[in-house]
This record gives C-alpha cells, sequence and structure tokens, in this order.
C-alpha cells in the first residue's frame, strides 16, 4: 500500500448519471443543491489545513488527485475481498437478487491490489459521479457501456485489459467471475495513455472537529440490516467502545480483508432508505438517488434517525433542515430498499 501523492490526469466529470440497464440513458432529475444558508464545507477546519476531503483526517501534502472508485464484487465466492479496509467510504447497494455489490472509494490511501472487480451498473456511476471518480469496473451491457462512455466520466473498464499483467490480473485461487483484480501500481500509465486531466481540489465531506463532543443520538450496540432471511443476505455493524468504531459483519461472518486479514471497521455508518424498481428479466434495478427519504447515521456509539438529501451528486445526512457531519475517519453506506428490515441493539 502507497499514499496518494501523485498528480491525476483525468477528464472532468459532466453530470450525475442514471439509466435503466437495456435502455437509453435517461437524463436524471437535478440534485437539488444545499438548503440555503446551508454550507457543506467542513467549516471546523482551518483554511490553510491539507486534509483528506473524505475522511476529515490530515494529509501529508496536497490531497487534490483523483478519487478512483471501484466496483467490487459481494458474492460469497469473492470473500473476503482486497483493498476494503483501505477504502476511504464503500457504498453497499443490491445488484440483482438480494446480492449486494460494492462501490469502494480510494483516496487517502490506495492499496496495491484492489477487487474482486465486478461490472457496472448505472446508480453506481452515478454515486462515482458525485466524487469526481474515476468509475472502474469490469465489463458491462452493450447499452451500459455506452451510457458510460457517453456521460463524460472517467472511466476504465477491465475488458479492455483484462489479465494483461501490469493493470489487471486474474487470480487463479478464484473462479471467474469472481477473481479479476486492478494493479494499481499499472492506474498513472493508464491515466497518461487516455490523457486525462487533472479535477484539481475536491470538495469535502462535512466533517466534526477530531475530538468533537456531540450528545446527538441514541447509544446503540449492534445495528443489523437484513436484505434476505433465505438466503441469507444480511449486514450487522458492532459497536466497538475501546475504539469508538463499528466492525462489519456479513452473513454472521466477520467481514476483513484479504490483503492483510484486518477487520473491516469504520467510524461512520450511514443507512439510507429509497425507492428500488426491479426493470427487466434479469431483476436488474433502478434505484431512486434524488428523492430523498429516512435515514439513520451511526457514529460514536450512537444511532441518529435523520433525512438524506441528494446534494450536488452525494447522498448526505440532514435532520430538521440541518446537515449531521460526520466524524473523521472512514465511512460505509448502505442504500437499502424502504422494505428492507433492520434491527437495532441499544446500549443501556
Amino acid at each position: 500500500m502507497r499514499r496518494l501523492t501523485w498528480m491525476l490526469l483525468f477528464g472532468w466529470v459532466l453530470m450525475p448519471l442514471q439509466a435503466c440497464a437495456g435502455e437509453a440513458p435517461q437524463a436524471p432529475a437535478p440534485s437539488p443543491e444545499a438548503p440555503d444558508g446551508v454550507s457543506t464545507e467542513n467549516e471546523t477546519l482551518e483554511d490553510d489545513e491539507d486534509v483528506f476531503p473524505l475522511t476529515g483526517e490530515p494529509a501529508e501534502g496536497k490531497a487534490d488527485h483523483r478519487v478512483v472508485s471501484e466496483m467490487i464484487n459481494n458474492h460469497t465466492k469473492a470473500r473476503p475481498q482486497s483493498g476494503l479496509s483501505q477504502a476511504d467510504i464503500v457504498f453497499e447497494v443490491l445488484a440483482e437478487g438480494q446480492i449486494t455489490r460494492f462501490l469502494a472509494l480510494f483516496h487517502s490511501q490506495l492499496p496495491d491490489t484492489i477487487g474482486p472487480v465486478r461490472s457496472a451498473r448505472p446508480y453506481f456511476n452515478e454515486l462515482a459521479s458525485g466524487f469526481d471518480a474515476l468509475y472502474v469496473y469490469h465489463g458491462a451491457s452493450t447499452a451500459i457501456n455506452r451510457h458510460v462512455a457517453e456521460s463524460g466520466i472517467p472511466y476504465l473498464d477491465a475488458a479492455g485489459y483484462d489479465n494483461n499483467g501490469w493493470l489487471f490480473e486474474r487470480s487463479t485461487e478464484r473462479k471467474p467471475p469472481h477473481n479479476s483484480y486492478l494493479l494499481t501500481q499499472g492506474i498513472e500509465r493508464f491515466m497518461r495513455e487516455k490523457e486525462y486531466t487533472n479535477p484539481g481540489s475536491i470538495e469535502a465531506l462535512p466533517f466534526e472537529k477530531e475530538n468533537g463532543e456531540s450528545t446527538e443520538g441514541t447509544p446503540i450496540d449492534k445495528v443489523k440490516v437484513i436484505y434476505s432471511e433465505r438466503p441469507e443476505e444480511t449486514v450487522t455493524y458492532s459497536f466497538r467502545e475501546a475504539d469508538g468504531n463499528f466492525e462489519r459483519s456479513s452473513d454472521g461472518k466477520p467481514s476483513v480483508d484479504h490483503e492483510n486479514g484486518e477487520r473491516l471497521a469504520v467510524d461512520n455508518v450511514w443507512i439510507v432508505e429509497t425507492r428500488h424498481t426491479i426493470i427487466d428479466s434479469q431483476g436488474r434495478r433502478a434505484i431512486d438517488l434524488t428523492s430523498g427519504g429516512n435515514g439513520y447515521l451511526l457514529r460514536k456509539g450512537k444511532i441518529i434517525e435523520a433525512e438524506w438529501k441528494n446534494v450536488n451528486g452525494r447522498i448526505l445526512p440532514y435532520r430538521d433542515g440541518r446537515p449531521i457531519r460526520f466524524t473523521p475517519g472512514k465511512t460505509w453506506v448502505n442504500i437499502i430498499p424502504e422494505q428492507a428490515r433492520i434491527e437495532t441493539s441499544y446500549r443501556k
């Protein structure tokens, strides 16, 4: 693993994206701007401080390079995945059936190997756009590939570099489609060949002061998100008081990083309820990322009932019309259908 200190050369992201698989892409409803008088900037930091915009933590040198986002497989045969312990943000969203897929965003750190890489979906593409991120995936339908290419977002499709030895490789430990991995040492070469330009500064997420003493919320011990009970598709976050963060489990088993054996633990868990619509016979979905709705933010061992808003392409927590700030550190975002069940265990 190495710190991201190089300058990425990529093209500008033009707009948020959303389209149904197998259909011509449709222009989504515009994302609302922040409400009048509400700033989404990190007001707790001095102007001359360098911090990583997706974690709110100190950076060594400039932190204005491109975010790298990657589609990561979450099939049982793809676990444990590589690189997730070093992701700043991970979005977890349903693909087909009741199996989720990840969009992992890397900025403060970049692992040497990330994966297994999986195919694109329009709503993941839209989430990546909100961070001006390089969108890395492995394959897609003709319609979705066209949609990505025409959107203006910088992208990298592994299908054109499959197992080429310097950008993607196939692991012999697993079978396709669960064995394609990004080799991050090849990203700089890819950027030069594509002649992508530097995005400049990246807008920071709203963070509290590192030692902020917020009393908002109810003490929580464990939260379980149940996508399906048969077969079991669940995600559990357990508060770890000694470190003040939440450990993740999948289907009752601890989530770990294949590369370093590290247990996946995050400082913020942001659970977002939104409308999911099945759009074809393959079970593909359209997911509403613009209308807003209910949400639950876990931080500092507490759960806060909130609502989500799409602000400039980012899904952010609000309460009573005011933004709720994240705790500095890593964040996991579960975007769930409205009918998914959430179980909570509270601390006394």
